[in-house]
C-alpha cells in the first residue's frame, strides 16, 4: 500500500479558504447589524408617521362627528320650538311638549327626540338632519316598542309615530307614510307635514 503524504501546500490553500470563509462571515454579520439597525430606525420613523396620521384621523372623526352632531341639534331645536309655538299634528292639539326624555327600566333605555301628549294621544317624534331607511325602521321596530315598555301609564292612549327631518328622499317618505308615520319636513320657516 503507498501511503500518501498530506501536501503542506494543499493544507495551507484549505486553512487560507477557511480562514476567507470565517472573514467574509463576520463581514456579513456586520452587514446585517447594520441592516437591523437601518430597519429599527425606519421602523421608528413609520411608528411616528403611522401616530401622525391616527392623530389627524381621530381629530377629523371628531369634527366630523361634531359638524353631525350639530346639525342634528339644529334640526331637534327647529322642530321642538316650531311644534311648542304651534303645538298640533295631524288635527290633534297636545298639551305638553317635551325634548329629549331619556328613561331607563329594567335594564333597557331609550330616549325620544320630542314626545307631545293630550288627554288621549301622545306623539313619538324622532328628528333627523337627513332621514335614512334606518331611521324609519329604528323608530318602527325599537323606538315605538320601547316606549310602550318604558311608558306603560300611556296604554290607553293612541300612539302616533312621526319622523322629522330636513331632507328625505320620496321613496322614502312613502314608505313612511304606508306604514303609518307621520313626516315633517322644513319647508323655510315653517313645517310641512305630510300624514297618512
Amino acid at each position: 500500500m503507498s501511503e500518501t503524504k498530506p501536501n503542506f501546500d494543499s493544507v495551507w490553500k484549505i486553512l487560507e479558504k477557511v480562514s476567507l470563509s470565517q472573514t467574509e462571515l463576520t463581514l456579513s454579520q456586520a452587514e446585517f447589524k447594520a441592516s437591523q439597525k437601518e430597519l429599527q430606525a425606519s421602523q421608528i420613523k413609520t411608528d411616528a408617521q403611522l401616530a401622525k396620521t391616527d392623530a389627524k384621523l381621530k381629530k377629523l372623526g371628531e369634527m366630523y362627528g361634531g359638524v353631525s352632531n350639530n346639525q342634528g341639534d339644529v334640526a331637534e331645536e327647529f322642530y321642538f320650538n316650531t311644534l311648542k309655538a304651534n303645538p298640533e299634528l295631524k288635527g290633534l292639539k297636545f298639551d305638553y311638549i317635551e325634548k329629549n326624555v331619556t328613561r331607563s327600566h329594567n335594564k333597557l333605555e331609550d330616549e325620544f327626540d320630542i314626545l307631545m301628549v293630550n288627554g288621549s294621544d301622545v306623539f313619538i317624534i324622532e328628528v333627523k338632519y337627513k332621514a335614512h331607511k334606518r331611521d324609519l325602521e329604528r323608530l318602527l321596530n325599537k323606538k315605538a316598542v320601547n316606549f310602550k315598555k318604558l311608558y306603560p301609564e300611556f296604554s290607553g292612549y293612541q300612539h302616533h309615530l312621526g319622523l322629522a327631518t330636513f331632507h328625505i328622499n320620496d321613496e322614502l317618505r312613502e314608505e313612511a307614510l304606508s306604514k303609518g308615520v307621520t313626516v315633517l319636513q322644513r319647508k323655510g320657516k315653517v313645517i310641512e307635514t305630510w300624514a297618512a
